[in-house]
């Protein structure tokens, strides 16, 4: 009889986890979500567990991994929950500050931490969805690029880390991607198809990385549209 494939994809319920959750399904795995909201997500299949957990919330996230069913047996670990504030630094409240590092920097570490030891026995996979602000210098993204700047350190810490025990760990640093990020955003990706990913297309990207297990690992990789070209909202 065959293992169950079990993955755990956190902001599964629009965007880019929606996508990876879809993706999964589609080849076999059984996807457990996680989103704040998950009664606004659609998308309904059998593989397919939407949960309630707000990621900035450590409370909530120790209650999940409690009561999570599948702890032992999960093989797949994606973590890709997150949101942004840009404003200049002394304009970012407090609370928009503490729900960021929660969100970006608490909330991987402790389900990293919670499940690693089942991914070294299942010989599991990680994938961090970073952002390519991480890697540049980001007008008014002074908190939210540093952190993803420090989720990508320790994507990279885990995999020189892991790789000894059999845990295969991936970096996926996307550019502009259209997704409802930029919903309460000033600026927003062009209307050129060329300026912009899809959230199908990181999905892709991740399903080649988990499909083809050749006994090699990729563990970084920057996606980017041919062209860049970004355009502030229109202010009403």
């Amino acid at each position: 009889m065959t293992e169950p494939k079990i993955a755990l994809v956190t902001g599964a319920s629009r965007g880019i986890g929606l996508s990876i959750s879809q993706m999964l399904v589609g080849i076999g795995y059984t996807v457990y979500g996680l989103s704040r909201n998950p009664q606004n997500c659609k998308f309904t299949h059998e593989l397919f567990h939407l949960m309630a957990c707000d990621l900035s919330n450590s409370k909530e996230i120790d209650q999940f991994i409690i009561s999570f069913p599948e702890i032992k047996n999960i093989s797949l670990l994606i973590h890709n929950a997150g949101l942004a504030y840009f404003a200049p630094v002394e304009e970012l409240s407090s609370e928009k500050i503490r729900e960021m590092v929660s969100l970006h920097i608490t909330a991987p570490m402790l389900l990293t931490s919670a499940f690693t030891r089942s991914l070294k026995q299942n010989n599991g996979r990680i994938v961090f969805i970073g952002s390519v602000s991480g890697k540049e210098i980001s007008p008014w993204g002074n908190v939210y690029a540093s952190l993803k700047a420090g989720i990508h350190h320790y994507a990279r810490e885990l995999f020189a880390e892991l790789r000894k025990f059999g845990v295969k760990v991936h970096l996926i640093i996307p550019d502009i991607t259209k997704t409802d990020f930029y919903n309460h955003l000033n600026f927003e990706p062009d209307e050129d198809p060329k300026s912009y990913l899809l959230p199908d297309q990181i999905a892709s990207v991740i399903k080649d990385l988990v499909l083809n297990d050749q006994g090699w690992v990729v563990p970084e990789i920057q996606i980017s549209p041919e062209l860049f070209k970004l355009k502030r909202k229109k202010q009403n």
